[in-house]
């Protein structure tokens, strides 16, 4: 289905990185979307203040918070399709604050299916996992078969969270999808990733100050991620899967750092900050993705190479550079 006119749409995390493209897509694409965005007193609505004004029109916000039942579930009511991508993403954090992971992570997936098992239009749950889950790569290409391994926090809470959601499809009949992608970037990422880490320091600064440099990811153009998304809502066969969503190529982040150094035409040293690297065991040392069942199921592949995503993505933030703090290591 490539037609979301007046379809019901709820994204949650809609006023993040994914979520605020997804966003921008559906309303480009007719459909009335309520985006659920987690309250301040500030009424920050993230991202999605990007959005152009004739978008914003068919997007409905709703503030609140996933961790709680009732919005939750005033959200889902009357929607045809769930996109569920809120949660606490930044690794560095989930060491330093576990619990709170675990209770957006995990308890506001549960919020999410519970209240989708409960409506009576829901035709369509997508859950958003993370390449995390896999670990170091036992072999490469990664598929979905490859053994899952907790090396953080947060990875854990979202291999928690993946199966809640096949749970649920498997006891209740509500029809989830699992959507795994590998490192999504883009324009209006956040620091907490680090293609705009590099970006920003390259940019501003007289060094690039990273961690480790030898792990290897697997890095997906935002708008071909929002695409796999859109074809997993729809795709006859894909209730009950787990499907990834990856270009199939891996990059180092030392190699990674100095393509970007070289597209921003500058020359400056890429430095290791001993503040920035892992617990030894935390960190996954490489990531690369099978992404043929997407392919089969989805008719879906990524279409921006690396290198013209990287220009575009340089491009936004040299207009956006007041939005980031480059002296600042996020977490």
């Amino acid at each position: 289905m490539n037609n979301w006119q007046e379809k019901a749409v709820l994204v949650t995390g809609a006023g993040g990185f994914i979520g605020s493209h997804l966003t921008e897509r559906l309303a480009r694409d007719g459909a009335q979307v309520r985006a659920l965005v987690r309250y301040t007193s500030r009424h920050d609505r993230g991202f999605l203040a990007h959005l152009p004004e004739e978008q914003c029109a068919r997007v409905r916000i709703i503030y609140g918070d996933i961790r709680d039942l009732k919005t939750v579930r005033d959200a889902v009511r009357g929607v045809q399709y769930v996109f569920h991508l809120a949660a606490s993403v930044s690794i560095p954090y989930s060491l330093q604050y576990p619990q709170a992971v675990v209770e957006a992570n995990i308890g506001g997936t549960l919020n999410v299916l519970l209240s989708a098992r409960d409506s009576d239009s829901i035709q369509r749950v997508v859950l958003t996992s993370t390449s995390e889950v896999y670990g170091t790569a036992r072999y490469v290409p990664i598929d979905e078969t490859h053994p899952l391994q907790a090396q953080s926090p947060y990875a854990a809470t979202k291999i928690a969270a993946d199966a809640l959601g096949i749970s649920f499809q498997h006891s209740f009949g509500t029809p989830v999808v699992l959507v795994r992608p590998f490192n999504a970037y883009g324009p209006r990422q956040s620091m907490r990733a680090v293609i705009p880490t590099i970006i920003v320091q390259a940019l501003t600064r007289d060094q690039v100050m990273l961690g480790a440099l030898r792990p290897t990811r697997d890095f997906t153009y935002v708008i071909d991620t929002v695409d796999g998304f859109l074809r997993a809502a729809v795709a006859t066969n894909a209730v009950g899967q787990v499907i990834n969503l990856g270009s199939g190529q891996e990059i180092s982040i030392g190699d990674l750092a100095q393509r970007i150094v070289r597209l921003s035409e500058r020359h400056i040293p890429i430095v290791q900050d001993p503040q920035r690297l892992r617990p030894v065991g935390s960190e996954v040392e490489r990531l690369c993705a099978n992404s043929s069942l997407a392919q089969r199921l989805l008719e879906w592949q990524p279409e921006i190479p690396l290198d013209e995503g990287l220009r575009r993505t340089m491009s936004w933030i040299r207009t956006s550079l007041d939005l980031y703090c480059p002296d600042e290591y996020v977490v």
